[in-house]
């Protein structure tokens, strides 16, 4: 009866701690969110006021990349939620699987924008080069918002690709099982959280008209 009434006990511990976790990632994103929507405030801002430039500035990206892009995000957010499924189902192999195609992605995701912006600098276009500094106040406003909008987002990326590597050892090590998933569901959160961002990047800097 004493070994019962422990057990529960452990179990409603394990629970609070639980759900403890999940409301601290929910508060987190909240702040992402807070950060990132602040910046597409300023962004709807200085389009309003210029929007002629941003639409001549927004040409001289690479639609075709930035497509590429929001296709890789959105497979490896499918990859990460199949990876969770996986291992709710004591699938540890497929998880694993799951989990390293998401973070193969990110990487792409990374190789992707470096070479986009190893473009953008060899031609001149960058914050303080000179020319950027000839074209029109809204270009070099559209500019100085895409390298720190989408500069942020690939730091996201990068500490997402750190936490999911992580993630990955726990659960080779079985730090993490079908038992105990909530480091899983958290990573799998912010990754989604990232995905999203980029959605609406995408089209604000890409596709604009």
């Amino acid at each position: 009866m004493a070994h019962n009434e422990h057990t529960a006990a452990t179990e409603q511990h394990v629970h609070r701690d639980d759900v403890g976790a999940r409301m601290g990632m929910w508060l987190f994103l909240f702040t992402e969110i807070l950060l990132f929507g602040g910046m597409f405030l300023v962004y709807a801002v200085y389009r309003y006021q210029y929007p002629d430039q941003f639409l001549l500035a927004g040409m001289e990206l690479n639609t075709t990349i930035g497509a590429i892009n929001t296709i890789i995000l959105i497979t490896s957010s499918l990859t990460v939620a199949l990876s969770i499924a996986a291992l709710q189902k004591d699938n540890k192999f497929l998880s694993i699987l799951m989990l390293v195609i998401t973070i193969f992605f990110a990487f792409l995701f990374m190789v992707n924008k470096y070479f986009e912006w190893t473009a953008k600098i060899d031609h001149g276009i960058y914050p303080g080069s000179e020319q950027m500094l000839e074209k029109q106040n809204g270009e070099i406003l559209f500019f100085g918002l895409y390298y720190i909008m989408t500069g942020l987002h690939g730091l996201h990326i990068i500490i997402g690709i750190v936490i999911l590597s992580v993630i990955l050892m726990f659960i080779v090590k079985d730090k993490i099982t079908s038992t105990n998933l909530v480091k899983l569901e958290n990573s799998g959160l912010y990754w989604h959280l990232v995905d999203l961002i980029w959605i609406f990047l995408f089209p604000l800097f890409y596709l604009i008209q």
